[in-house]
């Protein structure tokens, strides 16, 4: 009875001070300030009611702090919004994707694993985590160029880049925008590849394929996402991985989860029923499976609270779709008739996307370049930011490697990866901006080329 008494008091201590966190929210966050031009329209941002709050604090005053119900919680929904059977939640989006990548070279995949040497095809106009995994186990990047106006793997050189040793495609769907995933996923099945989906700027893009619509990140072998701030939706750091296949699961799991190949959750023993009854490896029979470990791995795992933040955005990130793709198309009908100076983006073929941002390339014949313009527009206090690497090799962290096609390959020429570098940026379209925002953007841009 006394133990009934404490656990009420608890409730309703817990009570008041969810209570006042929604009074703190209504009091330092609610209030949204009316644009002004002149304020600062930030490219991308949290975007977040007392619901996140509310969950933050709940799962703190749990005290669990590593992976737990909210961490499950957001597992299981997550993956039925995507309708795939396994997510598994890591601490960053750049997580997501070594943990992609590694689980590929574990040995459990017998002759389909990735080893040192095998060639993994992708493009180097994007964000140097979908690379970086790949040269750091010591595989063999190999890059072809993207198309314009998608900013997508250009597929036409698939074949070309293609050899015996060629193990997995892994490119992202770039700010949005999803590959041709037809033919992407045939040259795969073709070829007997591994394809892993980087879904870290398109989570809630669709794409047409086998005659239903899709998420992307769930038509590759493995998918990931971020839930970075500027990203659909955010849990401060966060990332997922997700697939259909179990045995990949496992894999993945096991990376994450300091390279165990016990399966037990946070907190729980002997799922199995076999905790001491097995053997493995070279050790004594019945060495403790908690204690077992498959895979050279890390730990990458989220914390209750993060995921609860996640759990709340969650269920908002259908309007956080809704409104990415009405601002892209706000800022696409009123910059189309700017032809003569940009080359503005363009939906793939049988895809809904799920905008990150709104690219513009400059083009080569317009009188003035990209920094002018990207200097015009930050001057007025209008975030912009590149196309990521812009060209990924021409980076210092390719200074001990350039020209060592043991260690990477290209493919053709890389002639609008070069362009993408010297010629494009980005504006943001994330829920946080407003019609006024959008029209005070266009306007400055209309003021830069009346300048010129």
């Amino acid at each position: 009875m006394a133990t009934e008494r404490n656990m009420t008091a608890q409730s309703k201590i817990r009570e008041k001070i969810l209570a006042s966190v929604r009074e703190y929210y209504n009091s330092a966050f609610a209030a949204k300030k009316k644009f002004i031009p002149g304020n600062k329209i930030n490219y991308g941002g949290r975007f977040f009611d007392e619901k996140e709050l509310v969950n933050l604090v709940n799962a703190s005053l749990d005290f669990w702090l590593t992976t737990g119900r909210y961490c499950s919680e957001f597992e299981s929904n997550f993956a039925k919004f995507l309708d795939v059977r396994y997510c598994s939640l890591t601490n960053s989006g750049s997580s997501a994707n070594l943990l992609a990548f590694m689980a590929l070279t574990s040995a459990k995949l017998g002759e389909r694993r990735v080893k040192k040497g095998d060639e993994v095809i992708t493009v180097a106009a994007g964000f140097p985590t979908t690379v970086a995994p790949i040269i750091q186990y010591g595989a063999v990047p190999v890059f072809v160029d993207v198309t314009l106006p998608e900013y997508n793997i250009d597929v036409s050189m698939l074949e070309k880049a293609y050899s015996k040793r060629t193990k997995v495609v892994m490119v992202a769907h770039t700010l949005g925008n999803p590959f041709d995933l037809q033919t992407v996923r045939s040259f795969c099945d073709e070829h007997n590849l591994w394809l892993i989906e980087d879904n870290c700027d398109a989570l809630g893009s669709e794409y047409y394929i086998n005659g239903a619509w899709k998420y992307t990140g769930t038509i590759g072998d493995i998918g990931t996402s971020s839930f970075y701030p500027p990203h659909h939706m955010t849990m401060g750091e966060g990332g997922a991985v997700y697939t259909d296949n179990s045995q990949l699961y496992r894999i993945i799991n096991s990376f994450r989860d300091w390279g165990r190949d016990c399966w037990c959750a946070s907190g729980h023993d002997n799922t199995c029923q076999n905790r001491f009854s097995q053997q493995f490896g070279e050790l004594p029979f019945g060495y403790d499976h908690k204690y077992v470990y498959s895979h050279f791995g890390y730990n990458l795992k989220a914390t209750e609270m993060q995921a609860a933040i996640g759990c709340a955005q969650l269920k908002k990130l259908p309007f956080f779709i809704k409104k990415r793709r009405e601002n892209w198309q706000f800022l696409w009908e009123h910059l189309s008739d700017l032809d003569e100076y940009f080359i503005l983006p363009k939906a793939s073929q049988n895809s809904k996307p799920s905008w990150f941002g709104f690219l513009i390339t400059v083009r080569e014949a317009a009188k003035f370049s990209r920094n002018e313009i990207v200097t015009y527009l930050e001057k007025h206090n209008i975030q912009t930011r590149m196309l990521f690497a812009g060209n990924l090799i021409k980076h210092p962290c390719f200074d001990e490697i350039r020209g060592n096609n043991q260690l990477y390959r290209v493919v053709g020429s890389l002639d609008n990866t070069d362009c993408i570098m010297e010629r494009t940026f980005w504006l943001g379209v994330y829920p946080g901006i407003d019609e006024l925002q959008l029209k005070f953007m266009l306007t400055t841009i209309r003021n830069f080329l009346k300048s010129r």
